[in-house]
């Protein structure tokens, strides 16, 4: 019997699917509710419209997640576990002693999915309004995830002293993207270019 290929489970889900068409079933909630987060945003996202549009009965959404909370929740993750892929892909393809070539690639692969990627730009790696009395820790994760893809392209461990700077980069660049993303629906493009040299500059104490 043939493996099946999960759609990035998280942790999150009520049950993992076993089988190939739950896996895709799965994928296809997922897909639907990024659709939907672009054309209605997340207070009018429903699971019974995620479910319509996904054409499967409401009950296999409960099946798997327990409110629509749960389901923004895994689109984050999944769409972590996607940003990495590429990141991890555009690396194999650059020197690993030109540091600014990596980072340029976290950037320019976050912008593309921002850009392209149906729901990303509401929800990229955390859901739109943290949990009440929750920590937001969606730019951890992006860190702990980015520290270890980029040491591992650097050829040296993902120490304290990396992974602190490499979180302080992301919260710093999340902040100004943000801001480029409300100037300009495509990103304004001179913030975007000190959101870059920021980061670069940044990072040269450690990373040099």
């Amino acid at each position: 019997m043939g493996r099946v290929s999960q759609p990035h489970v998280t942790p999150n889900l009520r049950r993992a699917p076993v089988q190939q068409r739950s896996a895709d079933r799965l994928a296809r909630i997922l897909d639907s509710c990024a659709g939907l987060l672009d054309e209605t945003g997340y207070e009018q996202l429903t699971t019974r419209a995620v479910a319509e549009r996904a054409e499967v009965p409401i009950g296999s959404v409960y099946r798997f997640f327990s409110n629509k909370r749960a389901l923004v929740d895994a689109l984050a993750l999944r769409n972590l576990d996607t940003y990495a892929d590429r990141i991890a892909a555009r690396l194999a393809d650059l020197p690993a002693a030109d540091w600014r070539a990596a980072i340029d690639a976290v950037l320019d692969e976050y912008l593309a999915m921002k850009r392209s990627v149906p729901g990303f730009a509401l929800v990229d790696f955390g859901p739109p309004f943290p949990a009440e009395g929750a920590a937001d820790d969606a730019n951890r994760r992006l860190a702990d995830r980015l520290a270890v893809l980029l040491a591992g392209h650097l050829g040296r461990r993902p120490d304290e002293a990396l992974s602190r700077a490499i979180l302080v980069s992301v919260e710093a660049a999340d902040a100004l993207l943000q801001l480029a993303f409300r100037t300009e629906p495509s990103g304004d493009a001179a913030i975007v270019a000190e959101t870059r040299t920021l980061v670069r500059s940044y990072l040269a104490h450690t990373l040099d």
